[in-house]
């Protein structure tokens, strides 16, 4: 059954529309790709002019599911451009331009999601987990976490459970505002 993609985007993206999170990814299914592709254009206009971008990171016309990405280019930006996070993605095999533009990286991972036999769990530093939680699940193929919320934390664990609790009251607060009628527009927070 197809899902409202307004819906899905705020129970999803929340804390990327409220400024909390640098990106977030959520799987959409419709039979229309055209229909789609307009609301990805309108979204981006819409959401252009308070610094949000959404895009397709992967679709299958086969079995009608999507995985869409809403981020923050500023934020995301910063995250790529951390020392620490481009040592660990150029061992990953990620390459960079000159000018620290996004879309190259955003390019190398969507052919990731489409091509590869394996998930690419790098994918954590694009949705702007912390580095330490992004190398924890890798080296521990998903064990040993301190604790799990929106993701699992490898790091402190009474610092990652206050971001969730902060990450989980955003997104209850804007789905009350959402279905009271805001629109996602007034929702989404200036860069």
């Amino acid at each position: 059954m197809e899902r409202n993609f307004e819906t899905v985007m705020i129970e999803q993206c929340s804390p990327v529309l409220a400024g909390l999170k640098a990106a977030g990814l959520f799987r959409y299914e419709t039979s229309d790709c055209k229909d789609l592709a307009e609301r990805v254009r309108g979204w981006n206009a819409r959401l252009g002019e308070k610094g949000l971008r959404v895009r397709v990171l992967k679709g299958c016309v086969r079995s009608h599911r999507y995985l869409v990405y809403v981020y923050r280019e500023s934020r995301l930006r910063e995250v790529l451009t951390d020392e620490n996070v481009r040592a660990f993605l150029a061992q990953e095999g990620y390459t960079f331009s000159e000018d620290g533009d996004c879309e190259p990286l955003l390019r190398q991972m969507a052919r990731r999601l489409c091509c590869e036999a394996e998930f690419p769990h790098e994918i954590g530093v694009f949705l702007g987990y912390p580095l330490t939680d992004v190398v924890g699940f890798i080296e521990n193929q998903g064990r040993n976490f301190t604790c799990c919320g929106c993701w699992k934390a490898y790091g402190d664990r009474d610092a990652a459970e206050r971001l969730f609790a902060q990450l989980n009251k955003c997104t209850k607060v804007y789905l009350r505002l959402f279905h009271s009628g805001t629109p996602i527009f007034r929702l989404a927070v200036a860069a």
